[in-house]
């Protein structure tokens, strides 16, 4: 015979509403489904908020790329692609006095005076569609660099004027993206292609760079080196997203993947390293320092007291962040240090130790950087900086994976010590020396120019920074972050 009381079912009601029991019984199971609630909800607190790669615009097969080239603009801004199409055909150096240069003069002012001429654009119709706003950053910001850059340098120290009319929708697109109005790695590399075979999925060698100031294989292999890198570095994105999703750090389980998975990225690393130094033989450092980078300076490129760039429709735009684009603007290599926990900030100075230059006030060049990727991408750093605790805390507690974690740190040392080494190669060595050009070499007239401006000034990346002590800044830091270090100490 069951136990179980036989009642009607309005009885039943009854005797679990109205007895005292069945008053006490429901109070009792609500308080424990309460306490259970509470006890998910303080577990999940404490693990943090795990979100996906997707909302920090960041795709699985090709990382801070996107999935496919960007589409071209709206009829509505013909004037602007056309004026791109032209640019590279009609241009050169503002202080360029070959015959070519000399040939090309008169088109060149009269591609910047339609320029000048254009009515002031509204960026209605590219609102609420990435794609579309991130072609009109890479498309607005090539033609700001190829407009100040043509132009013949003033008699005197005064500031370069941008017209409204491209000052003032790059802003407007700059800050619905969260970009810096200004040519960046982003506008160069990430957005700055197409693909070979349509047919065909994204990969390295289906993919061909656009625009290129110079007109060169060197410059277009300069860029597919760095577009190499951004696809290497997604396995690196997967494995830092995999032990953000860890619910038990310190299980055995964990502690084996996670001493898996530091080999795998000393391996990723080791890669990106290589990718790096096979840009010698695809770019000569002669055309790279004469003919490619002075389009990329930026602002504040001869340093943050010479005289900037104003542009005109804009308050205020010496407030804008305006220097160029540079290698230190690659999320991806920014992702590997906020994973590992590496310290960038600068550290105090004696008395006699040179300063790090522009950028020292406001947290230091890798923090100032961030303010040159797309938003969602800097909100992933953010994300990252922000993690509960970081792989290089988890080494610290855990013994078993110490060695794991500085071999990896050691990779990544090695990496900026070979970037160092390209760094020198491609700018350090070519600002001390005279290269033997031929005569009528489109920059032979100027490099008497650009040696007497780099004498005068401490050497500079096109991020506004001095070069090598910034570079070893980086090196240093890097290499702080071993546990061993901190162990011994």
């Amino acid at each position: 015979m069951s136990n179980a009381i036989d009642l009607p079912a309005y009885q039943l009601v009854l005797f679990v509403f109205c007895s005292p029991f069945g008053i006490a019984y429901v109070l009792s199971s609500l308080y424990k489904l309460f306490r259970v609630a509470l006890s998910v909800l303080k577990e999940s607190k404490s693990r943090g908020h795990v979100v996906t790669l997707s909302e920090f615009d960041i795709h699985p097969d090709t990382g801070f790329m996107p999935c496919k080239p960007l589409p071209p603009l709206p009829e509505k801004y013909a004037a602007w692609t056309r004026a791109l199409s032209e640019a590279c055909d009609v241009l050169t150096l503002g202080g360029d006095d070959s015959e070519e240069a000399l040939r090309l003069r008169e088109k060149g002012e009269l591609w910047r005076s339609t320029i000048r001429s254009w009515p002031v654009l509204d960026t209605i119709d590219l609102q609420g569609e990435l794609p579309l706003l991130q072609q009109a950053h890479r498309v607005l910001a090539f033609l700001l660099h190829y407009y100040v850059h043509s132009s013949p340098p003033p008699g005197d120290a005064s500031s370069k004027h941008v017209p409204a009319s491209l000052a003032v929708p790059l802003v407007a697109v700059s800050r619905t993206l969260g970009i810096a109005p200004i040519l960046t790695f982003a506008d160069t590399v990430l957005w700055n292609w197409e693909l070979i075979d349509s047919t065909k999925p994204v990969s390295v060698d289906n993919m061909r760079i656009l625009e290129v100031f110079s007109g060169t294989e060197d410059e277009r292999m300069f860029h597919a080196v760095s577009a190499t890198v951004e696809l290497r570095g997604v396995e690196a994105l997967e494995i830092i997203d995999s032990f953000n999703h860890l619910s038990c750090l310190s299980s055995r389980a964990s502690v084996a993947r996670i001493n898996k998975d530091l080999a795998r990225l000393s391996g990723i690393i080791e890669d990106i390293s290589e990718i790096i130094q096979s840009v010698q033989p695809l770019c000569d450092p002669h055309v790279f320092y004469w003919g490619v980078r002075p389009w990329f300076c930026g602002s504040d490129a001869t340093g943050p007291d010479t005289p900037g760039w104003i542009y005109d429709g804009v308050p205020n735009s010496h407030l804008l962040d305006l220097s160029g684009p540079s290698g230190g603007q690659s999320t991806t290599i920014h992702a590997l240090d906020a994973f590992f926990d590496i310290d960038h900030k600068p550290r105090p100075r004696r008395p006699d130790e040179p300063s790090l230059g522009c950028g020292d006030g406001d947290g230091g060049f890798m923090q100032r950087m961030r303010r040159y990727m797309p938003g969602p991408h800097r909100q992933f750093l953010e994300h990252l900086d922000g993690m509960p605790i970081t792989v290089r805390e988890l080494a610290l507690t855990t013994p078993a994976l110490r060695d794991a974690y500085d071999d990896t740190i050691m990779s990544l040392k090695r990496l900026r010590d070979r970037h160092m080494r390209v760094v020198c190669r491609y700018i350090v060595n070519m600002s001390r020396s005279r290269p033997d050009v031929p005569a009528g070499c489109p920059v032979s007239a100027m490099i008497d120019k650009l040696e007497r401006g780099e004498s005068e000034n401490a050497l500079r990346g096109t991020g506004g920074n001095e070069l090598s002590i910034l570079l070893k800044a980086t090196r240093d830091a890097t290499k702080r972050a071993m546990v061993r270090n901190q162990n011994s100490s």
